[in-house]
């Protein structure tokens, strides 16, 4: 596969990522334009020091709202289908246009600046382009470092070949990289959301989850002689986990033995597995 081809880093798309992102790049973006002061701010109707703060604080929230608002539509692009290289540089691309074009709009309308709109854009393009790559750039690194980090730490947790098993479940995502690893009897059900699956796990006392890029479908399969069971196109749970099967008007249902009260359904595509699972118990 060619760099052409190859998909960004599901982690670029996380909306905890896109958030950091978001605020980030405003900060930066404030400092930047309050320190180099571009766009010929400083002669704004002669401003003092603390009028170009509140008049750039001003521009940059406007600009801001366009890479909100962008990230919004990528975000729920992303739990469709997924962005390559290419096209995420398009996206960023287009990214620093519409900012540029809307500095460029305020610049002329609000101050009067006199120059031409096409070389008022055309400058507003370059310093955009800074403005956004820089952080952008600074948090990709980041981002691949605190990956790298995870990846290590769950590397350490499961089990070198030829020693002794410690029953712990490594979670993959749907490239087949290691994202998570958990011991089994911590693992309480994972549930299915758009193109991720949230890992429902016991921390300490109290339940955490995990979400990974993967479908409930690859992930079943990767489990197999562990306690982990099918019982819903939407759920898989620890069966070690389960302390009722109840039945109901609308079919069977599992409630966990957690401190949370939780019951997941039963479907009838996995009626006879569950049972099959339940028979086999003691």
């Amino acid at each position: 596969m060619t760099i052409l081809e190859k998909y960004i880093p599901v982690y670029l798309t996380e909306k905890s990522n896109i958030i950091r992102q978001i605020i980030f790049t405003a900060l930066f973006a404030l400092i930047f334009i309050n320190l180099y002061a571009p766009f010929g701010v400083k002669t704004w109707f002669n401003v003092t020091k603390l009028q170009l703060f509140l008049y750039s604080s001003l521009l940059i929230l406007t600009g801001v709202l366009v890479v909100v608002a962008s990230r919004i539509i990528m975000y729920n692009y992303c739990k469709r289908r997924r962005l390559t290289y290419p096209g995420y540089i398009s996206w960023v691309a287009g990214e620093i246009f519409f900012m540029a074009l809307v500095y460029t709009i305020l610049i002329k309308t609000v101050t009067g600046d006199p120059r031409d709109f096409l070389e008022i854009l055309n400058k507003s393009i370059k310093i955009t382009a800074l403005v956004l790559l820089l952080p952008y750039l600074i948090l990709w690194l980041y981002f691949a470092l605190r990956e790298k980090n995870v990846q290590l730490r769950v590397l350490e947790e499961v089990d070198p070949p030829g020693s002794k098993p410690s029953k712990m479940i490594p979670f993959f995502d749907e490239k087949g990289t290691l994202r998570f690893s958990v011991k089994q009897e911590d693992v309480l059900f994972l549930e299915a959301a758009d193109n991720y699956v949230n890992i429902h796990y016991l921390d300490g006392q109290k339940s955490a989850k995990f979400m990974i890029r993967n479908s409930m479908k690859s992930l079943s399969d990767g489990f197999p002689g562990s306690s982990l069971v099918r019982c819903h196109r939407s759920y898989l749970v620890n069966f070690d986990r389960v302390k009722i099967i109840r039945k109901e008007k609308d079919g069977l249902h599992l409630e966990l033995d957690i401190p949370e009260k939780t019951n997941l359904p039963v479907s009838k595509t996995f009626i006879q597995e569950v049972l099959n699972r339940f028979s086999t118990i003691g």
